[in-house]
């Protein structure tokens, strides 16, 4: 819990500058996001294996989120997402010369949708691996295609599952909410770092995080201002709370090119060939934004893409050749600050998230300010991003967002400590008023988006329940996303 100093008095106005945290969590029975069902602790490197390789444990948090996926509705979802499916099978299909004769690994592999598209596109072997129970009825999806000889299905987490030789392909979308929601990325790097041979191919091979200042006078009018009047009544006493519950959190929903203020800024370019897992478990950017328009700026938005290149050569520790290292560019440069985004080539495959492309079940997540700040053209919005894995459970990502717009700025400090279980924290005292709650601190503990709001921990159950509720590996708390949101004073009313 946060000391209760650092909560304030209420008494300062709204500033333009600000720093906010939040936490995302994966609950466990419902989920925030599909992802991986691999695991997230991995710290080896390719001579790691057979007698040097030792197989981290699986958490109980681990347990409740492979057990998330074994329901159907998730794979609908992914499924149904017919960018993000169609654009797996036609990368498949473009590197069908590669994956013809050999040997592939499917790192999450859900229904087995994936893996059986490699097998079409002539794969001599493939290894479908999951740790959910939906690997089950993969099995059984794969025999009914007659392609049971060809498609391997292991049930198993891919620290534990044994395959006896090394694989030319790893393929999975691993790919969470914010890019690195749920750290799936890290099974691929494990799956990677034991099998791949040296100039393998991984698909994808490249992701891209970006983010940009964006303005959305609709969704603040809807939310906020309709408290304002109705139906003749002043209900702007409601204003406080209502700012809380819309905007204490990220909020996962659709906008267009035309929200967007600014060209964008690539937080943080991956290549899947050398990223480690260590490098992933806190990234820091900062950015600055010029605005191309006039008018209120009302938070942050963020998207990734992700890129299905062809192979490349690497030695055995998957370090880029020498010789190769700007075959396709520079993809770790953030030389260009905004809009960094390479141009496209006609046979370059990109799946993208990004406000201006066919919207996905990813679509973009926000972070709203409780109140806008007008910006002019050519006003600078500048501050810096930290993403980082919670130290309790990696599959939870912290995000500390700092700002400055107008000449003015500031910093947050302030840092959340888990529970005795080991559980992020759960909210402040019950017993606030709304004022109170919505003056700063810790803050709610639900997942918005267009269509539902998802209770994290059901708040209704007392705290010390939901502690001992934690500490039961069988729990099923029916819960997608965990918030924290830690406010300074600059943001009270």
């Amino acid at each position: 819990m946060l000391p209760s100093s650092a909560f304030g008095n209420g008494n300062r106005q709204p500033d333009p500058s600000d720093a906010r945290r939040f936490a995302f969590g994966q609950g466990q029975g419902q989920r925030f996001r599909r992802g991986g069902r691999g695991s997230r602790d991995y710290r080896g490197s390719r001579g790691q294996k057979g007698a040097n390789y030792v197989k981290p444990p699986c958490t109980d948090f681990d347990r409740a989120y492979f057990q998330s996926y074994s329901h159907v509705g998730i794979h609908e979802e992914m499924i149904k997402d017919h960018v993000r499916t169609e654009t797996y099978r036609s990368a498949i299909m473009q590197h069908q010369s590669y994956i013809a004769g050999k040997v592939v690994v499917d790192v999450g592999c859900g229904t087995g949708i994936l893996s059986i598209f490699c097998a079409q596109a002539g794969a001599r072997r493939v290894y479908a691996i999951d740790a959910s129970d939906i690997a089950v009825q993969a099995r059984e999806v794969v025999k009914a295609n007659n392609l049971d000889d060809t498609v391997i299905v292991l049930l198993g987490r891919v620290e534990d599952v044994d395959i006896d030789e090394e694989v030319d392909i790893i393929i999975s979308e691993w790919m969470g909410y914010m890019l690195l929601y749920e750290s799936m990325l890290s099974s691929v790097i494990i799956a990677r770092d034991r099998w791949l041979k040296p100039g393998g191919l991984i698909l994808p091979s490249h992701a891209s995080l970006f983010m940009a200042p964006v303005t959305h006078p609709e969704r603040y009018s809807e939310s906020i201002d309709f408290w304002r009047n109705v139906y003749g009544i002043d209900m702007s006493a409601m204003l406080p709370l209502a700012k809380q519950c819309a905007f204490e959190e990220p909020s996962v929903e659709t906008i267009s090119g035309e929200n967007v203020l600014s060209w964008p800024y690539k937080v943080k370019p991956i290549d899947c060939y050398t990223v480690t897992v260590q490098e992933l478990e806190s990234i820091t950017a900062r950015y600055s934004f010029t605005s191309i328009m006039t008018g209120p700026l009302h938070g942050f938005a963020f998207w990734f893409e992700v890129e299905f290149r062809g192979p490349a050569l690497f030695t055995s520790n998957h370090s880029p050749h020498p010789s190769l290292g700007n075959m396709f560019g520079d993809v770790h440069s953030n030389d260009l600050n905004m809009g960094n985004k390479r141009p496209r080539s006609n046979e370059l495959l990109v799946l993208s998230t990004a406000p201006e492309d066919a919207p996905t079940h990813w679509q973009q997540t926000l972070l709203y300010f409780f109140d806008p700040i007008d910006v002019k053209q050519d006003q600078v919005i500048e501050g810096s991003v930290t993403l980082s894995q919670s130290k309790e459970n990696a599959r939870f990502l912290n995000i500390h967002l700092e700002y400055s717009s107008g000449g003015r700025s500031g910093q947050n400090t302030l840092h959340h400590s888990p529970g005795a279980t080991g559980a992020p924290p759960l909210p402040a005292a019950p017993n606030l008023t709304p004022s109170q709650f919505a003056s700063g601190g810790l803050s709610g503990y639900s997942f918005r988006t267009s269509k539902t709001i998802v209770n994290t921990y059901q708040l209704v159950i007392e705290l010390s329940r939901v502690c001992e509720m934690l500490r039961m590996p069988s729990v099923h708390v029916k819960c997608a996303l965990h918030i924290v949101t830690v406010s300074t004073n600059s943001w009270i009313l």
